[in-house]
């Protein structure tokens, strides 16, 4: 990484692509199987072609003054086919064409007194660059940042801006991973946006793509064979080949990508996507090897924040070192947190939700208490194969939770929203677990208002290979009973279709609509309070040491236990009747879902969906004026916790083991 601190200028340096030097262009290409590579640049009067040194282990070079900033380039290949740079900064006309010099000095930086943000403070807005705004821009999304910051938001995450082919896509299926899709702007607009949410306090994450690449525009299945493994495969084919022969110089593509962002773009963080797809027997593995380059480089000056997607809940990259900092990843997004309260909001049992159907809020409790509710359990859903790892001695910030995103979204047949499936007050009742709870939350675009517009899964692709993922789309719910003839399926969006796309665009003008504003503001209500009293305690709370029971079976209680032996308490009714207990907690509450609620509590009832939390003092924990009504359920703070919250043999409590 360099700096200079006079101008801010910030530039990663990587032994790919292009470099701006004293003698003029470097252009660097790692070809091992071919036998000569020239570099073509785009001039008025055509192409220019000039011949590339070949150097050791299938690398390479040229440096040249003919070239210079702005100028276009492809690479030719054994005097046949011509290809984008693979480490592309920019592809102004798309995927399958020239790439273009790009000088990061040219960027001067205003935010040098820029940090980042402790990870306890992380409230996080997912959004996508080009259904976030009618622009789709980048530019466009700071004009609302403010609306963001005022909202209660910290970070926001941007769904995966490499380069993709077409006019739109969800981004998952980039194919230049260093450069921004020019759809939204250019990377100096993009710096703009990143710059522009630190002058707010917001931080920026950036969710990249490091387990395949997209379909249409990668050449490097052409050319850059030992790039992928025909050892390890995954649903989009070969795997990407970091442990095989070679695997070196894939490995440091990748781990390149993620300093260049960090570190050009001075983002705070990087959520990586399926990583339960990334396949690799050496070690340390491509995971750990990434995390570590990263906390030796950006992240050992300011606050650098990684997370993971991993179907496969593996504890172990979110261990934490004895001062309480991630060894490796920050966090993972917690599917387990979702499919229970969805299932519980929905009703729904298909695909995934089967796993949580006997007893979603046993599920929710322990995910809540302990981090993952599979711990290594067999899941019915991968026909009997055990899923996670012991989780319970971690930190509740390890795991992001969230009711919606933009898979629980828009991978639904219509891409229907929560506010579409679920009423009014059970929806309440579920935000205020998610937005209160010790792990840090994460809302996807538009849901702060229950925006009526859907987000439904959109590409570009070239006809033929349209044709196919609409084909292939449309019968991946075949297995689900409301879909199960093809009429019915025919009538699921086309990706294809551009109305598909720009239906999915937020409805701004929602806002100016009561009920949606009544919508926004229970949200920036609650996130005030997770600011106010939340967020102090997080660095108190003791892993390890949380509990849940489930008193007549609709209601869920959590506590968790803080260093100076205060508890944090939640008790939800998640029923269509009222809940009474001796031992609901008679102190004011933190917070609760409903105005109703308060009330009830003091009468030791919760009203039917309904949510609280409490923060029970130390000092309050024994003798008559604990907050319980019996005060014979009040145990030390060093006995089972669960004796804070509910008389042994009383209720129906359920604790995994």
């Amino acid at each position: 990484m360099e700096t200079h601190s006079e101008t801010m200028i910030r530039k990663h340096s990587m032994p790919f692509g292009t470099d701006i030097t004293e003698d003029g262009v470097r252009f660097r290409l790692w070809a091992p199987q071919n036998r000569s590579v020239d570099l073509v640049l785009e001039t008025d009067e055509g192409g220019k072609h000039l011949a590339m040194q070949r150097c050791p282990n299938g690398w390479f070079e040229l440096t040249t003054p003919e070239a210079s900033v702005g100028n276009h380039y492809r690479f030719r290949l054994d005097q046949e086919l011509t290809v984008p740079d693979p480490a592309s900064r920019f592809n102004p006309r798309d995927v399958h064409g020239p790439s273009q010099v790009i000088d990061p000095a040219g960027f001067c930086w205003t935010d040098e007194n820029w940090t980042g943000r402790p990870w306890n403070e992380a409230v996080i807005y997912e959004l996508h660059i080009g259904t976030f705004t009618p622009a789709g821009r980048f530019r466009a999304v700071c004009d609302k940042l403010d609306y963001l910051a005022s909202l209660g938001i910290t970070a926001i995450e941007l769904m995966p801006v490499a380069d993709f082919p077409g006019r739109w896509n969800w981004g998952y299926d980039g194919v230049l991973l260093f450069a921004p899709d020019s759809s939204y702007g250019t990377p100096d607009e993009l710096k703009e946006l990143v710059q522009a949410a630190h002058h707010r306090n917001l931080m920026v994450f950036l969710d990249v793509v490091y387990n395949h690449f997209g379909p249409e525009g990668n050449y490097l299945h052409v050319y850059g064979k030992p790039f992928f493994s025909d050892r390890h495969h995954t649903p989009w084919g070969n795997a990407i080949n970091f442990d095989g022969e070679n695997s070196r110089t894939v490995r440091e593509f990748f781990i390149h990508n993620a300093l260049y962002w960090l570190e050009e773009y001075h983002l705070d963080g990087l959520r990586l996507d399926a990583v339960h797809t990334i396949l690799d027997d050496s070690r340390p593995d491509i995971l750990e090897e990434l995390a570590e380059r990263v906390r030796a480089g950006p992240g050992a000056h300011r606050h650098i924040h990684l997370m993971l997607e991993n179907d496969d809940n593996a504890a172990r990259y979110l261990v934490r070192e004895a001062n309480g900092s991630p060894r490796h990843y920050n966090a993972q997004w917690n599917d387990d947190v979702h499919h229970a309260l969805h299932l519980v909001l929905t009703g729904e049992t298909d695909g995934y939700y089967a796993d949580y159907a006997d007893a979603p809020l046993k599920y929710l409790g322990r995910a809540l208490s302990e981090g993952f509710a599979y711990q290594g359990e067999p899941s019915l859903y991968r026909h009997g194969r055990r899923r996670g790892e012991i989780s319970r001695d971690l930190p509740p910030t390890a795991f992001v939770s969230f009711l919606q995103n933009h898979d629980q979204v828009g991978n639904r047949a219509f891409g229907e929203r929560l506010c579409d499936l679920a009423e009014p007050r059970p929806l309440r009742a579920a935000l205020t677990i998610l937005l209160l709870a010790p792990c840090p939350p994460l809302l996807f675009m538009g849901e702060e208002f229950a925006c009526p517009s859907p987000f439904r899964y959109f590409c570009d692709f070239g006809p033929e290979l349209a044709e196919a993922v609409t084909e292939g789309r449309r019968n991946e719910f075949a297995r689900f009973e409301r879909f199960a003839d093809p009429e019915s399926r025919r009538r699921i969006p086309d990706p294809s279709d551009p109305s598909t796309f720009f239906s999915s665009k937020l409805d701004w003008a929602a806002l100016d609509r009561q009920d949606h504003q009544e919508w926004h503001a229970f949200y920036r209500s609650l996130l005030a309070v997770r600011r106010e009293q939340i967020v102090p305690l997080l660095r108190k709370i003791r892993p390890g040491r949380s509990r849940f029971e489930l008193p007549d079976k609709r209601g869920l209680a959590v506590v968790w236990l803080l260093d100076d032996d205060s508890l944090l308490i939640l008790w939800t009714n998640l029923g269509g009747e009222p809940l009474s207990h001796p031992n609901i907690p008679s102190v004011p509450p933190l917070a609760v879902s409903d105005p109703d609620v308060a009330a009830a509590l003091t009468l030791g009832r919760i009203p039917p969906w309904s949510t609280a939390w409490f923060l029970i003092p130390a000092e309050n924990m024994h003798g008559p004026t604990t907050g319980s009504r019996k005060t014979d359920s009040v145990h030390s703070p060093s006995s089972d916790l669960s004796g804070h919250l509910l008389q042994k043999g009383e209720g129906h409590s359920q604790v995994m083991r």
